[in-house]
């Protein structure tokens, strides 16, 4: 029996096909969600908290930013004070979405955080901020049967000046990132939002907090009703709590936008499945074979279950190529460590631990 696996997007959305014409618009939005079955959350989702700067984060930026706008222009002034040694010495942190005021306090936060965080000082300052959508190679992590498809944004700051174009500033969170070589797609805010929320449902999925994810995706579409990675989400909360019917219009709602979506198909193999209707789903993952013909996690798996058997060699060459593709997941590096113990290679096993 074929386990079952939801799959969802966090950060950033994938650009996938070719960029030859606009994609069609997802029409009536509104009619795929279903509130009356779930309960409003604990606390209201709010999306005017996402860039609210808390007074610490006003007092920091009299205080510690401004002082410096004279001597060394905005730009320069706000990425010294956030991120130059002896300042506030922000750490990169992917276990979970932040708004700017939580991740200025916790002075850590993922891509999408920090983001948030450094557009909300920047537009204090009078700033003009571009946000990015990054372009990678799909990374992924997983928590119990979730799967996360993990893309990236960073921001770009600039000011016009008198005679001159705008000149701009890239700062990009993720470790190793070189943001002149990348290929980007500007958004706007209310996309980033929409992504900001996006993330929030999955991490409450990934809690079992149905009523909170549904919550956050609904604002999320709110926010930017076109955002594909919205109704992905929502069917898995459908799937999850037993609407069939609902997570499965919602799924196909994505197939009609972006057609070559792996997560929206996978989930809607799941759905199919689910209903007892092998025949239309097995098409659709013949489908998935083709655009997907190595799922995440397979070589891992696979790394796993050559441990058990107890050939390591294999299992450490399986687990390398797991690491070289998602260099900061952190299982595959504990299971790389493994292999090499077994194998009497202690140093190697030190590094990855």
């Amino acid at each position: 029996m074929t386990s079952i696996r939801w799959w969802l997007a966090l950060a950033a959305a994938f650009l996938l096909g070719g960029c030859v014409s606009p994609p069609p618009r997802l029409q009536a939005p509104e009619r795929l969600f279903a509130d009356a079955l779930f309960k409003p959350p604990a606390r209201a989702v709010d999306a005017r908290e996402v860039f609210a700067l808390s007074e610490p984060m006003q007092r920091y930026l009299r205080e510690q930013i401004e002082p410096l706008v004279r001597r060394r222009g905005a730009e320069q002034a706000l990425f010294d004070a956030l991120y130059a040694q002896g300042q506030l010495k922000l750490d990169y942190d992917g276990t979970r979405t932040r708004t700017a005021a939580e991740a200025f306090d916790a002075r850590s936060g993922n891509c999408m955080s920090l983001v948030v965080m450094t557009g909300a000082f920047a537009q204090a300052l009078g700033l003009q901020v571009h946000y990015q959508s990054v372009v990678t190679d799909e990374v992924w992590s997983r928590s119990d049967d979730l799967y996360f498809a993990i893309g990236h944004v960073n921001i770009r700051l600039g000011r016009a000046k008198p005679g001159w174009d705008t000149s701009w500033m890239t700062i990009d969170f993720q470790p190793g990132q070189d943001p002149s070589r990348q290929h980007v797609k500007v958004i706007d805010e209310a996309r980033v939002l929409a992504m900001f929320m996006n993330n929030r449902a999955a991490e409450a999925l990934s809690r079992g907090d149905l009523d909170e994810a549904y919550a956050w995706v609904r604002e999320a579409a709110r926010q930017d009703p076109q955002f594909a990675a919205v109704y992905n989400t929502l069917g898995v909360v459908y799937l999850r709590r037993g609407a069939l019917a609902e997570a499965e219009a919602a799924l196909r709602a994505v197939r009609i936008v972006e057609p070559r979506n792996p997560h929206a198909l996978g989930n809607l193999v799941q759905a199919l499945l689910r209903q007892g209707r092998q025949a239309e789903a097995l098409p659709l993952q013949a489908e998935l074979t083709r655009l997907q013909p190595t799922p995440p996690f397979a070589g891992f798996d696979q790394g796993r279950q050559a441990m058990q058997a107890g050939d390591y060699r294999r299992a450490r060459d399986l687990f390398e190529a797991e690491v070289a593709r998602s260099p900061y997941y952190h299982e595959f590096h504990f299971w790389l460590a493994l292999a090499h113990l077994q194998l009497g290679q202690t140093r190697d096993a030190r590094e990855h631990l």
